[in-house]
């Protein structure tokens, strides 16, 4: 289960918007989920982020 607190608002909105995203982040190890969490957190603007989470597992 994943946990709101540990994840950045706009990484949050972005997996939101990308329900294929979200369920294919859900699926990953706590390991690998906090990974991706903590590059999530370096991210500066919107356009970023969406583009980093579409980055993720859209190919």
């Amino acid at each position: 289960m994943i946990k709101n607190e540990e994840l950045p608002i706009g990484f949050t909105m972005e997996l939101a918007q990308h329900s294929d995203v979200l369920n294919h982040f859900s699926s990953l190890s706590k390991a690998e989920q906090d990974t991706i969490i903590d590059k999530a957190r370096s991210v500066q603007s919107h356009d970023e982020m969406r583009q980093f989470v579409e980055s993720l597992f859209l190919k």
